[in-house]
């Protein structure tokens, strides 16, 4: 089991679930469970027929270098996105992810066309599918690179059990979950890994091997904070120099 790729998934799916299950939760208070749940299952059909084509056709059609390169770039594309909003957030710059404002805002959109399942279905289908398309993306880059499927697809499967199981019980969008430090520390994770993969396709030789993992994280993370540190100061400078 490798449990970078393990935990990594579990953080990144976790906060795709959490986004989906928000949607679910505004179809199902409004227009009823039948058509959230008749969304959400035929997204998550849908889903698992698309990585069981995508994975089969990566893993056998592309040599494992290239796709070590490729998806190196991809998972920096992915975490780098990632950061850069998670840094703008904790700097103050944009306002923080809140996931009951995300869901009051679902529910005023369902009502406004209230009496439609059909829409309410697709609403469901749209939400599950579109975020757990990034954690099929997510699940296929990590698995194949670090030639580790089976520890992404359960990392990923913990994060829906867990995620589920939270929205199950309190039936109410999962606003006390740390989203924006989940989503920091997942950027940073995916930066990581991005990396050490592009790196490694490109000839570099990592000290250690798979624990520089470790150090580019801890080394994004320091960056990282410095750059809220310094935005930070620059912006309580200008507040001051303004008053």
């Amino acid at each position: 089991m490798n449990w970078y790729v393990l935990v990594a998934t579990l953080l990144a799916s976790s906060v795709e679930f959490v986004e989906a299950l928000t949607i679910v939760l505004a179809v199902g208070t409004v227009e009823g469970w039948r058509p959230a749940l008749r969304g959400t299952s035929l997204a998550l059909l849908s889903l698992a027929v698309l990585t069981a084509v995508l994975g089969v056709g990566v893993l056998h059609y592309v040599p494992i270098n290239v796709l070590r390169g490729l998806i190196g770039m991809l998972l920096l594309l992915f975490g780098v996105k990632w950061l850069r909003k998670a840094i703008l957030r904790f700097a103050g710059k944009t306002a923080l992810h809140d996931e009951s404002a995300a869901y009051q805002k679902q529910l005023k959109q369902l009502q406004s066309n209230q009496g439609n399942t059909f829409a309410a279905q697709a609403t469901a289908f749209n939400g599950v599918f579109l975020e757990g398309l990034e954690v099929v993306v997510i699940v296929l880059t990590m698995g194949s690179a670090a030639q580790a499927y089976t520890s992404a697809i359960v990392g990923a499967a913990i994060g829906f059990v867990l995620v589920l199981a939270a929205g199950f019980m309190l039936r109410a969008p999962l606003a006390k979950v740390p989203e924006n430090v989940m989503k920091f520390v997942v950027g940073t994770m995916l930066t990581s890994f991005g990396s050490f993969w592009a790196g490694a396709s490109l000839g570099v030789a990592w000290p250690g091997q798979d624990l520089s993992i470790l150090l580019l994280i801890a080394g994004y993370l320091a960056v990282s904070g410095l750059i809220v540190s310094s935005m930070k100061r620059r912006q309580s400078g200008g507040k001051v120099a303004a008053s």
